[in-house]
């Protein structure tokens, strides 16, 4: 069993720490945009059209299991601030295995998601100016985020603040004008009443499956604001205030916008799909501009999640080597920053951008298939640590216990139970089953090498 003293070492390969450029805005601003992204603004949409009105029941039930899990990474990450965050819980209730696995392949998740941003970002960008080439759009953005995750994490925090100030505004005003125009108050619109609402169910139970997977992938991204808190002023304080508002972030942001949409819009019509849900409630409301308004919202968001995977990426290599599992040279920290993670996470987000030309129908897609249910598999480590850590933390360092899950255990074991329940979703669905399978491989493949590696080390 692992030694429950395992502490993250705070320097890198050279000696050097990490800064603690953050304050506590940028972490209130990063864990308030990191619930909104481009899942939310464009990829709500297909799970609309199988879920119908249904949807918002499908976004309640992974918007819980969120929250259950948010709130056991809060617990852990209040106890132990650590850049490596659930990586490094792992390590520290598992077994060094755990925390290679967990920690690697969400590396791999989000330098891919890196690339996927950008190229959905380039595609905006060129439908405003016809002729550019999106790879060197793309290009563009890596180069610029790149740059501000080379320099002080202040940088990063400042670009974050300001994002997500934008999104929030954004949703918020949304919300505002979906209201007002469903309660019949809003100039120049009729309110729909609940004529949208009656066929709450139109594909059954199959719709609601579908709509249920798409909700749990979207709320991806929370987990960003328990790495940055290790680079905070307060990270303990900072971590703990993110998390106990996670709740009403949710449910307004995600369950709130979801309501506010099915009731506007016929769960059916084709521009919830092929402009967005939300520029489709726009259009329904009769706004001017609304459309390349939304594709302005959408941008930002999509720039943000890439400043903030290149973060994320960077970090989690840097903890994974300090703690002795990768190459020692992307431990190497600079002016506060590890800079050869930042480079080599950029790098291969950019790799993925190439691939998507160069080999859209083979090595890209498989790529997208791996990575398909890595979020899943990182629940299921943060339940499990905080299952072991939790008694742990009791019996050695009651104080330590700043955060502590709700009813605990038998919460966290509903969590686990569901988490089950997503995988045997997706195991009957065709579509999500390949990403399922290749998820799997890549968990097993990721284990295999760091159990011998725990091996190894231990006969040293």
């Amino acid at each position: 069993m692992p030694s429950s003293t395992t502490q993250e070492t705070p320097t890198g390969t050279d000696g050097v720490s990490l800064s603690h450029g953050l304050k506590q805005r940028h972490l209130s601003m990063i864990a308030l945009g990191g619930v909104i992204g481009a899942g939310l603004f464009v990829g709500s949409g297909a799970g609309i059209a199988a879920a119908g009105p249904s949807i918002v029941v499908a976004y309640t039930l992974s918007g819980l299991l969120v929250m259950l899990v948010m709130r056991m990474l809060g617990e852990m990450s209040a106890a132990y601030p650590s850049s490596g965050s659930f990586s490094a819980h792992a390590e520290r209730a598992i077994g060094p295995w755990a925390g290679f696995t967990a920690g690697w392949s969400f590396w791999v998740l989000l330098c891919t998601a890196v690339g996927l941003e950008g190229i959905g970002a380039a595609k905006i960008v060129s439908g405003w100016l016809p002729g550019t080439p999106e790879w060197a759009w793309v290009a563009l953005f890596m180069v610029v985020f790149c740059g501000t995750n080379l320099a002080a994490v202040k940088n990063f925090g400042e670009f974050e603040f300001w994002f997500a100030a934008l999104k929030v505004a954004a949703i918020t005003l949304f919300l505002v004008l979906g209201v007002l125009a469903i309660l019949g108050v809003l100039p120049g619109t009729d309110s729909p009443g609940a004529s949208h609402l009656t066929d709450f169910l139109p594909n059954g139970a199959e719709g609601l499956v579908i709509g249920l997977l798409a909700s749990v992938f979207a709320y991806g991204g929370l987990e960003t604001v328990t790495i940055a808190a290790a680079e905070s002023e307060n990270p303990v304080q900072g971590v703990a205030r993110a998390v106990r508002t996670a709740m009403w972030r949710i449910a307004l942001f995600y369950i709130g916008s979801m309501a506010v949409i099915v009731t506007l819009v016929p769960w059916d019509s084709k521009e919830v799909v092929e402009k967005g849900p939300y520029v489709a409630a726009l259009d329904e409301l009769g706004i001017p501009g609304a459309g390349q308004l939304m594709n302005v919202v959408v941008l930002v968001a999509l720039l943000s999640a890439m400043n903030a995977n290149i973060y994320g990426a960077s970090r989690i290599a840097y903890s994974l080597v300090e703690r002795g599992q990768g190459p020692k040279g992307l431990g190497r920290v600079s002016g506060g920053v590890p800079r050869i993670a930042v480079l080599a996470s950029s790098v291969f987000g950019f790799l993925c951008v190439l691939l998507s030309y160069w080999r859209p129908n083979d090595v890209f897609a498989w790529l997208l298939n791996m990575i398909g249910a890595v979020i899943l598999v990182v629940w299921i480590f943060i339940a499990v640590s905080q299952l072991r850590l939790r008694r742990r933390m009791e019996r050695e360092a009651p104080e330590q216990l700043v955060v502590r899950m709700w009813a605990f255990p038998w919460l966290t074991w509903l969590a686990l139970a569901g988490m089950a329940a997503v995988f045997v979703l997706m195991a009957r669905e065709p579509d999500t089953r390949v990403q399922l399978y290749s998820t799997g491989g890549m968990t097993l493949a990721l284990a295999a090498v760091g159990y011998a590696w725990q091996k190894a080390r231990a006969r040293q």
